[in-house]
């Protein structure tokens, strides 16, 4: 069995003419033909090769084989392409038929910010990392104007809910709009900030840009949120 020469008769070795079939493959990509190299090319290639070899000078045979298996390589690693794509899709669209049975509930989600509507309150979970005698919570409109604060007092370490009647220091009931929760307690000494997550109501779901990622319109939100920030699901 011989092999092919790494020169052909056009002068061009075998590196050479399967860079030239890639670039040849990019330019008709992008005049909307073929878009990908397929094994058809590669072995079209060989052909051409081996019909141009030097009889003299032939490539030893374990040369051929690796570049067959170089053929076969390239061929697998396209179908296994194929096969993720279709995977990713079929998760995505998998992940939006669970994330639509969300529509109407509330979803904790990373931020201060919350949106409270007309006649009702706010929720918020604060994140302590240790065990504190004083937690502080400020209620703030959108100017960062103080709203109420209220006392929660001796909570453990971890996740503690907070919830806020809509009113303000004086009782009044607040607008609906957009409010900021901010928590604070001494530690060790020290007064400080703990990061609070605040709910929101799931109005409709996205399917990401082709990045299998699920994206959540929340009501108060001027952009989507992914599905993965999700924290907790509440009530409907």
């Amino acid at each position: 069995m011989t092999g092919i020469n790494n020169v052909g008769q056009n002068g061009l070795s075998y590196i050479d003419q399967l860079k030239s079939l890639q670039e040849a493959n990019k330019t008709e990509k992008t005049t909307g033909g073929k878009n990908e190299l397929k094994q058809e090319d590669f072995l079209s290639l060989l052909t051409k090769q081996l019909s141009q070899q030097d009889p003299f000078k032939p490539v030893e045979n374990d040369q051929m084989i690796a570049q067959m298996a170089s053929f076969a390589t390239v061929d697998g690693i396209g179908k296994m392409n194929t096969q993720f794509d279709s995977l990713n899709s079929s998760m995505t669209s998998n992940q939006a038929l669970q994330a639509s049975s969300l529509v109407g509930r509330d979803v904790l989600v990373p931020g201060a910010k919350g949106l409270k509507e007309a006649d009702k309150g706010m929720a918020a979970m604060v994140k302590l990392p240790q065990a504190i005698n004083n937690l502080m919570v400020r209620v703030e409109n959108e100017q960062g104007q103080l709203i109420r604060t209220l006392d929660v007092g001796a909570k453990p370490a971890g996740d503690t809910r907070v919830e806020w009647d809509g009113k303000d220091d004086k009782g009044n009931a607040m607008p609906a709009g957009r409010y900021n929760i901010k928590a604070a307690g001494v530690l060790d000494g020290e007064n400080k900030e703990f990061g609070v997550s605040t709910y929101a109501n799931v109005n409709s779901v996205l399917l990401g840009k082709g990045d299998g990622n699920v994206l959540l319109n929340l009501a108060g939100f001027a952009s989507p949120i992914k599905l993965a920030e999700v924290l907790e699901v509440g009530k409907a």
